[in-house]
């Protein structure tokens, strides 16, 4: 799809990260001891990697939860736990997303640092290009790798099992080498997508979640919920526009 879209300063806009750097701090995270359980300091170099790093602790943290989730022999208040913190670190993920989006668009010059809207190049005011919209933005790119990173360890670790036959580490081995090609070829789209973002050629934008099932305004169960009991429509109108508008560039 083709849109128009203001041509690019290079004065202005710069290339927020580079994915090659993305992959180094996702698997150094994997080998800190108990991570992400015993966090670590945050990146002191920009508030972007901050918030990749985030991105990647509510990864681990939901990837966990989710093999917890399947258990068969626990009681099913176990597995109700496990399901909130599943809800909980999703939704923290997806905020996280959102922030890196915020935080590379500002920097491509493509929001205006206070109000968070669209904003126009200012060295070509009116001047447009056919350029081609990214349906994928690059913060989901960049989860994307966070979780190929959870895979390949986790992939790994199969690979070298002592505990199950050769064919089982065999096939796992497999699917270690697929998911590592995954992950290249992941980068490289992340790389190109900023790359032709500044240059004009091609962009992404930032629409919100608005994650109905979390607002205790629009999810219809929580609203019947909230009448049985007397909580009144006034109930949940504090986090009812929480992810409305810009959030501006807090950490």
């Amino acid at each position: 799809m083709n849109i128009s879209a203001p041509i690019p300063d290079p004065t202005v806009a710069s290339i927020p990260l580079r994915a090659v750097e993305v992959v180094r701090r996702h698997d150094h995270c994997l080998t800190i001891a108990g991570w992400p359980e015993t966090p670590f300091a945050e990146p002191e170099d920009s508030l972007l990697w901050s918030w990749v790093q985030r991105n990647h602790d509510f990864n681990a943290r939901l990837w966990a939860e989710e093999d917890l989730a399947r258990r068969t022999t626990v009681a099913a208040e176990d597995i109700a736990a496990n399901k909130r913190a599943i809800d909980q670190f999703n939704q923290a993920r997806n905020d996280a997303i959102e922030r890196m989006d915020e935080l590379m668009l500002l920097q491509l010059g493509l929001l205006h640092p206070v109000s968070g809207d669209p904003t126009q190049r200012l060295s070509a005011p009116g001047a447009t290009v056919s350029t081609r919209l990214n349906s994928e933005t690059a913060g989901s790119i960049i989860d994307r790798l966070s979780i190929l990173a959870l895979k390949i360890r986790a992939m790994g670790q199969q690979a070298v099992r002592s505990d199950v036959d050769e064919n089982h580490r065999a096939h796992c081995r497999i699917r270690l080498q697929r998911l590592r090609w995954q992950r290249e070829d992941l980068a490289g789209c992340l790389d190109a997508l900023l790359a032709d973002t500044k240059a004009g050629r091609a962009c992404f934008k930032l629409y919100r979640q608005f994650k109905m099932y979390n607002d205790p305004q629009l999810n219809p169960a929580l609203v019947a919920e909230q009448r049985s009991i007397g909580g009144g429509q006034g109930a949940g109108q504090a986090d009812r526009h929480r992810d409305d508008g810009p959030q501006g560039l807090r950490p």
